[in-house]
């Protein structure tokens, strides 16, 4: 017997059954990454002392204090702030700086193309905690301690690799016909950069944009590193300096917590599609 597509409906359980495996696979790694975070948000409606006599079970009564108290706080919405502009800012120069690079590597040929993009591409291998002694002394002698430009300078230098590898591939997949038509029509080298290449690896900027912002966001040892001063404490700072002034206040830390979560959490589930896009198209491309 067939259904109503004509398909088999023999085939069409063999189907389901050579899928069943990865769906539960799929529901038990969602259920092992959502748990923690609701095991963190509800812990935050509990009081301390809750949380000792009834770890597992819900909040009784929901104190809503721990969440208000902090929504209230002049410091936390000043780590989210500082966040927030490092985040953009290191963004803005890593995505503009990389576009030009990428674009010189892939659509300009030039003896040592290769080597100067092995160069980028080894950059990958380089980990950030080898380079914090010499950065700090770097920073201190460019007087950039305690400045939001002390973090925002070497995140953008440390996402170049990954960045330049994502948009070298999407801008080398634009045809040179096109090129050649937009230098007939006038066009000059930057402007079919501009006008042209930019507006079509637009799912690939988003891409890049992203992870940028998630990287940022998530630093923690270079805005240690750099701030001494409590004025531009990212949120990553912020969480190990509040747990460190609230340590037998346990219920607020997960509080803390997560509100820290909350807005990268809603960027990535607004940025996702874009994501997941972008990697899908460069991974076709490819």
């Amino acid at each position: 017997m067939s259904g109503a597509t004509g398909v088999p409906k023999s085939l069409v359980r063999r189907r389901r059954l050579r899928t069943l495996p990865v769906y539960v696979v799929l529901w038990v790694v969602g259920v092992f990454m959502v748990t923690p975070l609701l095991y963190t948000l509800v812990s935050g409606f509990k009081s301390t002392d809750q949380l000792s006599s009834n770890p597992f079970g819900l909040p009784s009564p929901w104190v809503t204090s721990n969440y208000t108290s902090l929504l209230g706080s002049g410091a936390f919405w000043r780590s989210v702030g500082s966040s927030t502009v490092i985040a953009v800012g290191a963004t803005l120069l890593t995505v503009a700086t990389a576009a030009l690079a990428a674009f010189a590597l892939a659509r300009f040929a030039f003896r040592g193309r290769e080597l100067v993009f092995t160069l980028f591409t080894m950059g990958l291998m380089f980990p950030f905690a080898v380079a914090i002694l010499p950065l700090f002394i770097l920073l201190r002698t460019f007087g950039l301690l305690d400045n939001p430009w002390g973090v925002i300078l070497p995140e953008a230098a440390f996402g170049l690799p990954v960045t330049i590898i994502i948009l070298r591939g999407f801008f080398r997949e634009i045809p040179g016909e096109l090129e050649e038509a937009a230098t007939l029509d006038g066009c000059s080298r930057f402007g079919f950069f501009w006008r042209i290449l930019l507006p079509l690896a637009r799912p690939a900027l988003g891409t890049v944009s992203v992870l940028a912002i998630v990287s940022s966001w998530n630093q923690f040892l270079l805005p240690l590193l750099v701030f001494s001063e409590p004025t531009w404490w990212t949120i990553p700072v912020g969480i190990q300096q509040f747990q460190g002034q609230y340590a037998s206040d346990v219920a607020r830390i997960f509080a803390y917590l997560v509100l820290a979560m909350a807005p990268a959490l809603a960027f990535y589930a607004v940025a996702e599609r874009q994501l997941i896009g972008g990697i899908t198209l460069g991974a076709t491309k490819g």
